[in-house]
């Protein structure tokens, strides 16, 4: 009987230790590297605007109107809704899905003021995975220039230079592919950039 519980008692203490160690030591220190290596990130990646936080970089959010970029479509609640991100689980085969995708590619050119036939970039009218994608493709981006220079009375070939020095390219030159924050564009424009 004294062995069972010796037995026992070992057991709770490596459970505790453990415990210890991935429920306090481990979150602690990635946090404090975390803050000490990589601050901007580590906060979440916020973008000031004036006094206020314009929002993340690594989230996406809905912008209005012909002066800003347009971020993809989303499925998370009622728009960019974190408590509520994801998929609409609606699969290539969907009637509703591709009904959606029809209407959203007329609705793109006639924002864009492009021609019928015009090819429309896939993330142009489908929602990400998490519906809170803060990216769109240059070739998205290019599309929407043109409309976002006019509304802004700008020239093209600025806008497309502020397009430019945000496009992020492959992580480490080979993973995923050149994206454009819109969060960033839309406040380099607004800046004056």
């Amino acid at each position: 009987m004294n062995a069972w519980l010796d037995e026992i008692q070992r057991s709770l203490v490596a459970l505790a230790l453990l415990a210890f160690a991935c429920c306090v030591l481990y979150p602690l220190s990635v946090w404090c590297l975390g803050q000490l290596f990589f601050p901007f990130q580590a906060q979440g990646s916020m973008l000031v605007r004036g006094e206020k936080n314009a929002g993340s970089l690594l989230l996406g959010q809905r912008f209005d109107g012909p002066r800003y970029f347009h971020p993809r479509p989303s499925a998370a609640g009622s728009g960019y809704d974190a408590s509520a991100s994801g998929g609409s689980n609606l699969g290539p085969l969907s009637k509703s899905l591709s009904d959606a995708v029809a209407e959203r590619v007329m609705a793109y050119r006639a924002e864009n003021g492009l021609p019928e036939g015009t090819p429309v970039p896939a993330d142009a009218v489908t929602a990400s995975g998490s519906g809170l994608d803060p990216h769109i493709s240059p070739e998205n981006a290019a599309l929407q220039a043109r409309r976002v220079a006019a509304a802004r009375g700008v020239e093209l070939a600025r806008v497309q230079a502020v397009v430019e020095a945000h496009t992020e390219r492959r992580t480490l030159g080979f993973l995923g592919e050149p994206r454009v924050n819109v969060l960033g564009v839309n406040l380099a424009l607004e800046r004056g950039e």
